[in-house]
C-alpha cells in the first residue's frame, strides 16, 4: 500500500477507460465490425480519439432551466429601475439565484465529473501527440467557456449601469475566471462533503434589497462581484435610459441570455 501511494504521489491517477467495451459499442451503435476496425485497427487508438472528443467543447453549456431563472428575474424586477437601490437589487437578486442554478446543474452532471476527471489526468496520458491534442482541446474548450460568460457578464452588468472598478486592474475575462473557478471548486467539495449542496445564510450582500436565503455559491459570486463591480458614475439614469434598458431586458426575458455559463 505504501508503495502504491508513493508511485501515485510522483504519478498521479492516470485516465481509465476500462469499463468502456468497444464489442458492446459497435452492437449498441448497429455498425459494421470490419468497419470500426478498419477505421481504429486498435482499441487504444480508438480510445485516443474518444478522450479528443470528449475534451472538444467539454465546458456543460448553458442549460433551459438557467435561461428560465434569468427570464423570471427580468420580468420579477422589470419595473425596478428608477433607483440605485432597484437596480443593485435586481444585480443581487440574478447573482443569487443563478449562481444556485449553476452550481445544481454542475453538481449533478455526469458530463461535468467527466470533464473534471479528464483536466486533472490527461497529462498522464502516454502519448505524447494524443496528450498535447487533448490538452490543447481542454483548453480550447476552457477559453470560449471563459470569453463567453464574460460576455454575459459585460451585457447584464453594462445594462444595469455597473462597471468594472477601474483600480481593480481586471478585464471581464478575469472576473469571468475567478467566478468559474470558484465555482468548480464549490461543485468538486459538495461531491464528497454533500452539505456545501444544501447550505445557506440569511443574508443581504452585494445591495440586495431584502434578507433572503443564500447559497455558498451565491455568496462566494457575491463576494467577488461586490469586490470587482460598481456602479458606472458616468451614466444619467434619466427616463430616456431607463425605457431604452427596460426595453432591452424585456427583450432578452422574452428571448433567454444565450451562450452564459
Amino acid at each position: 500500500m505504501d508503495t502504491a501511494l508513493e508511485s501515485l504521489a510522483r504519478t498521479g491517477l492516470t485516465v481509465s477507460l476500462d469499463h468502456i467495451s468497444l464489442e458492446e459499442l459497435i452492437r449498441e451503435a448497429r455498425v459494421s465490425r470490419s468497419a470500426v476496425y478498419r477505421r481504429w485497427p486498435y482499441k487504444d487508438l480508438f480510445f485516443a480519439d474518444l478522450v479528443k472528443e470528449l475534451a472538444k467543447n467539454a465546458v456543460p453549456a448553458i442549460a433551459a432551466d438557467e435561461i428560465a431563472v434569468i427570464q423570471r428575474v427580468l420580468a420579477e424586477h422589470r419595473d425596478g429601475l428608477d433607483t440605485p437601490e432597484q437596480r443593485g437589487g435586481l444585480v443581487a437578486e440574478l447573482i443569487r439565484r443563478l449562481a444556485l442554478a449553476d452550481f445544481e446543474i454542475l453538481h449533478r452532471s455526469a458530463r461535468w465529473r467527466t470533464y473534471m476527471a479528464l483536466n486533472a489526468t490527461f497529462t498522464s496520458i502516454a502519448d505524447d501527440d494524443t496528450r498535447q491534442e487533448v490538452g490543447a482541446a481542454l483548453a480550447e474548450s476552457e477559453r470560449a467557456h471563459i470569453a463567453s460568460v464574460a460576455g454575459a457578464w459585460e451585457l447584464l452588468t453594462g445594462l444595469l449601469g455597473y462597471r468594472l472598478r477601474p483600480d481593480s486592474g481586471t478585464t471581464f475575462e478575469t472576473l469571468a475566471t475567478l467566478l468559474t473557478g470558484t465555482m468548480r471548486g464549490l461543485v468538486t467539495m459538495a461531491l464528497s462533503n454533500p452539505a456545501i449542496a444544501t447550505a445557506s445564510a440569511r443574508a443581504r450582500p452585494l445591495g440586495a434589497t431584502e434578507t433572503a436565503d443564500w447559497s455558498l455559491p451565491a455568496l462566494a459570486l457575491a463576494s467577488i462581484g461586490s469586490g470587482l463591480l460598481e456602479p458606472d458614475p458616468s451614466i444619467a439614469w434619466d427616463g430616456e435610459r431607463i425605457a431604452r434598458v427596460r426595453q432591452a431586458l424585456d427583450s432578452l426575458a422574452a428571448a433567454g441570455i444565450h451562450d452564459q455559463g
